[in-house]
């Protein structure tokens, strides 16, 4: 069967483009960044597009001209920077549906979210919908509802978990007693798999959850497996873990997508859960047996404390550079004594001051962006290095000034090369 997966690149989406390539289907892909999955799944078809862009029937018809079969894992969690809520998750699935009837497409599997909470979110709204459409349309279709999904990878939520179960000394939690149901990847990737044949009947719309418990409960389990002794809890209070998503929504406008945004609180502190009415009739895998499957190695563990120190890493460095061309700017002429080694001529080496100081704050401010932190990043190890060489055989002396005006351009090269080791998202 020809299949296209939208939200191929993502943590659902890729497992699920595995297991349909095991199967033996033709899989094209969706995502909108695919050069890294491209060459982790070069068997897959892929196509580089945001989804959100395509915004009536005719943008789809391109890309699903063929397609027997949809399968939806796209989606986020919350407006921000790179994310529209309401035309990614639900005027561009009204598009794909009625261009998919159009095209003839046989089945649409789609992967959507729990209702049952009490959190009422834009992003619950759009997917519930995009389902009302989809039921509507007159097309085939599988509604699949995953609760937290956990799988050998983690992303958003599941990474947030490790990294709260690789917490030195104590586990800092919000809401640690909210009822949180779990559900294997594989078990998700196997439940598309049914429905694309048939063994899931057309028509269903169903809650997969494998698991129960306490949010504490969960972190605890993953501390386990990182091979960690018992850690105490600490119930973070609301108003901290407000200020926080507050601050993760900000960042969100800077294209970053923490799991700490306000949209994941509310959903956490009503649970994870669905109606039990509506849960899959199918054997699933509890937590425990999923990651004793699964078991893990050191990267996990320094993966998880690495998610702690992402966020610091890039603030330090953005603020550093900031910082640092403001400073400069505040006394240009104390400056420029130090450029005076190699520029001879005072107000050439005054405008070449303003002209790094300003070069320092853009990098600075470039950094604080998901789109450009990468580039800001390599410039930062460019623009020391020739700092670096530059003050080495003009002003070598300043390799000796009390205040190590050379010798911190060394760490900064350093911290600079570990946020670009640390910075993928996936």
């Amino acid at each position: 069967m020809k299949v296209l997966v939208l939200g191929a690149n993502g943590f659902i989406g890729s497992a699920v483009c595995r297991r349909l390539l095991a199967d033996g289907h033709s899989v094209g892909g969706i995502g909108r960044s695919v050069a890294d999955a491209s060459r982790q799944m070069p068997d897959v078809l892929w196509t580089q597009i945001n989804i959100a862009k395509l915004q009536a029937p005719e943008d789809w018809r391109a890309w699903i001209e063929g397609m027997e079969a949809i399968v939806n894992c796209a989606g986020a969690l919350q407006d921000g920077g790179r994310d529209d809520l309401a035309a990614l998750q639900d005027r561009a699935m009204r598009a794909l549906y009625e261009a998919a009837k159009a095209e003839g497409v046989r089945k649409i599997v789609q992967i959507s979210a729990p209702m049952d909470t009490a959190a009422e979110t834009p992003f619950l709204a759009t997917k519930r919908n995009a389902d009302v459409a989809l039921k509507a349309s007159g097309l085939s279709y599988v509604i699949l509802r995953p609760s937290l999904v956990i799988g050998r990878n983690a992303f958003g939520g599941t990474a947030l978990i490790r990294a709260l179960a690789a917490f030195p000394w104590m586990t800092p939690v919000a809401f640690p007693q909210s009822p949180v149901e779990t559900v294997a990847l594989d078990d998700v990737a196997d439940a598309v798999a049914d429905a694309l044949t048939g063994e899931i009947e057309a028509g269903s719309d169903l809650y997969l959850a494998g698991d129960s418990g306490p949010l504490e409960g969960l972190v605890a389990l993953h501390r386990a497996w990182l091979g960690l002794p018992p850690a105490r809890t600490i119930a973070v209070p609301a108003f901290i873990s407000g200020i926080v998503s507050s601050g993760a929504d900000l960042l969100g406008h800077l294209g970053w997508r923490s799991p700490l945004r306000s949209t994941a609180m509310a959903v956490m502190a009503g649970g994870v859960t669905g109606n039990a009415h509506d849960r899959a009739d199918r054997p699933l895998l509890s937590l425990k047996d999923t990651l004793d499957a699964n078991p893990a190695g050191i990267q996990d563990l320094c993966a998880a404390r690495l998610w702690l120190l992402k966020f610091p890493v890039l603030a330090t460095l953005s603020l550093f550079w900031i910082a640092s061309g403001v400073i400069t700017l505040t006394d240009i002429p104390g400056a420029a004594d130090f450029m005076q080694g190699f520029i001879d001529d005072i107000p050439m080496a005054r405008t070449f001051t303003v002209f790094a100081a300003l070069l320092d704050i853009t990098i600075g401010l470039a950094a604080m962006h998901a789109h450009t932190a990468r580039i800001a990043l390599w410039a930062m190890i460019g623009v020391s290095l020739a700092y670096l060489a530059a003050g080495s055989l003009f002003t070598p002396w300043l390799w000796l000034d009390p205040l190590g005006a050379l010798v911190k351009i060394v760490p900064q090269i350093v911290l600079a090369t570990a946020g670009l080791a640390i910075l993928r998202e996936r």
